[in-house]
């Protein structure tokens, strides 16, 4: 049997393009419905294990990688409308073939100006007269292939088998789920030229969109016109998303509104913000149907090489952070640097925290990118101010991100639902959680302590030298970020923090430090109270000589606005509040 990507380019050879030029465009899509070469070029996508990883190598040996997603969408091609099926077959032969590609969205764009693009395209085949041919694929596909004749929605596919005892008494049954999500760094998403969010919403009529509070207050215009260009109705729904915002409450007013609005278990949400939005916006679309799908429009770093992405939604509850929660990736998530120019520099300086996380562990090349572009990536906001489209900061800012946002996905994604703690995204974050609260640091500066803390205890367990511990420091407090604060003294509450630490990890630390070289993961999985105390007095004493005696700028939530969490919760019960430092 041909490979796939074989079979693309002989449809892509071998299609007659004359039948794309009639004149009456209702006859010219049945032709090429009733096409040969077009209903072969069907079953064999259809019929294919779109996941599989032999087809993501095929793709990108040919350099078709934009393609990916559009072979996945495509499975259930039969059940979709007109347009966007037409919008996601030219998309992948674009990334084969751009002037044949070009001809395909040309077709696209007309059949979208007629009645016949919301007809689904099994509806017309079964008018067809290849009628009789897809009625008898029909009736196999709904025994031995019905995602691709009636999914749910076009973005995960199940499988799963069972077996028995022969009295039928005990079974075994074995599930598995196959999703997928794509991630683009992308820049001026809202600009009416850039189809990105069209292409996706055109063939709904509408777009249901989630609005962080702070981000319609700055692109409230931006983004109705956008919409408004591309004549897809609005339906906005704006969110205060500060981090005392993250409950339940907010979450079951989020279904509430996509209950009135009768959000369809097909239609992509749209969530347009930071952080807490992406937690709780894409809980709400794990629990609306059960599962529906959504699109991240990351407007921070935090939200955009992070929580956009994470497949881990959630919400705090009873006083306890992320009590709730489900594991849900949004179908698209595009990382966009031209929203952070109306972001305060301690917002950024918080949000490359993150981005320092993955290259400590997972990237030398992303450690390198950020010691040679320096502070200028938060002086020109990640190239959005005072700079030129192409110049070196403008690319130096898309490739941190670029690089940020894959090792952070790489880490991520084949530990989909969290079944183990060998996580190098978990750096800095083993004992931050349980001072973060209690001293009232902005997240980024207390996982910044964390990771300088991590890399101490890497070099004391001779995983590290110090030339490289050094280099960690130096780059952390070259970003402005802490790598002290007072509140490591508290030995009780540092204590505590590890044990709750190790309670949540399934009975290990498993603390991910670098190990061997920067870039490289270790997990250090025993760490006596003794030492705990012993090592982080000697690691005062060591960053002590860095600038500000460690400390960084604006460490503190009340520096850039916001309430100090310890207060948030002052009237909480004191054992609810060590909970909510950690769960």
């Amino acid at each position: 049997m041909k490979k796939v990507v074989q079979e693309i380019k002989y449809f892509i050879d071998k299609f007659d393009y004359s039948l794309l030029n009639t004149k009456d465009l209702n006859t010219s899509l049945m032709k090429v419905i009733e096409d040969q070469n077009f209903q072969d070029f069907l079953k064999t996508i259809t019929k294919t294990d779109t996941y599989s990883e032999d087809i993501g190598n095929e793709f990108q040996k040919e350099d078709a990688i934009k393609g990916l997603s559009n072979i996945k969408i495509l499975k259930s091609a039969l059940n979709h409308k007109s347009y966007f099926f037409l919008q996601n077959l030219s998309d992948l032969i674009f990334s084969f073939d751009k002037d044949k590609g070009n001809v395909w969205r040309d077709f696209a764009e007309r059949i979208k100006k007629i009645n016949i693009s919301d007809i689904k395209i099994l509806d017309l085949a079964l008018k067809s007269k290849a009628r009789l041919d897809y009625t008898d694929l029909k009736d196999i596909y709904e025994m031995t292939n019905p995602h691709a004749l009636y999914p749910t929605s076009s973005y995960r596919e199940s499988y799963g088998y069972t077996y028995s005892t022969k009295n039928y008494q005990h079974i075994e049954a074995v599930m598995g789920l196959k999703t997928f999500t794509t991630l683009k760094v992308e820049n001026n998403t809202l600009d009416p030229d850039n189809t990105i969010l069209r292409d996706i919403y055109k063939s709904f009529k509408r777009c249901v969109c989630l609005v962080d509070q702070n981000v319609e207050e700055n692109f409230s215009e931006t983004i109705s016109k956008y919409f408004s260009h591309h004549n897809i109705k609005l339906e906005k729904l704006v969110y205060r998303a500060m981090e005392i915002d993250k409950s339940y409450e907010n979450v079951g007013k989020i279904l509430g509104d996509f209950k009135q609005l009768g959000v369809s278990r097909n239609e992509p949400v749209l969530i347009m913000g930071g952080g807490v939005l992406a937690d709780i916006g894409g809980f709400a679309c794990a629990l609306y149907h059960r599962n529906t799908p959504y699109v991240m429009l990351a407007t921070s770093i935090v939200s955009g090489i992070d929580a956009g992405p994470s497949p881990r939604t959630c919400c705090d509850g009873h006083g306890y952070k992320n009590l709730f929660g489900a594991y849900h990736t949004p179908i698209l998530c595009i990382t966009d640097k031209s929203f952070y120019k109306t972001l305060e520099p301690g917002w950024l300086r918080h949000g490359v925290a993150e981005i320092i996380k993955m290259a400590v562990v997972k990237d030398i090349k992303l450690f390198d990118a950020l010691e040679e572009i320096g502070t200028d990536l938060l002086s020109s906001k990640f190239g959005t101010r005072n700079c030129i489209k192409g110049d070196e900061i403008d690319k130096g800012s898309d490739k941190i991100l670029g690089l940020a946002l894959k090792s952070y996905v790489a880490s991520e994604y084949d530990n989909l639902y969290e079944t183990h703690q060998c996580r190098p995204h978990a750096y800095g974050h083993t004992w931050s959680p349980g001072f973060e609260i209690k001293a009232g640091l902005l997240h980024g500066h207390a996982v910044s302590v964390g990771m300088g803390l991590g890399a101490y205890f890497s070099y004391v367990n001779k995983w590290i030298t110090s030339e490289q511990m050094h280099r960690i420091f130096k780059l952390i407090s070259k970003f402005e970020l802490s790598l002290w604060h007072d509140i490591l003294l508290d030995d009780e509450c540092v204590w505590e923090s590890q044990v709750k630490m190790i309670q949540k990890r399934g009975g290990n630390l498993s603390a991910p430090i670098p190990k061997g070289e920067i870039g490289k993961c270790g997990y250090l999985n025993e760490m006596t109270k003794e030492n705990l105390f012993r090592y982080i007095r000697e690691y005062q004493a060591v960053v002590a000589k860095y600038p500000r005696e460690g400390k960084g700028i604006e460490p503190l939530c009340s520096d850039v606005g916001l309430e100090d969490p310890g207060t948030v919760f002052r009237n909480t019960p004191e054992k609810v509040i060590e909970n909510l430092k950690i769960n």
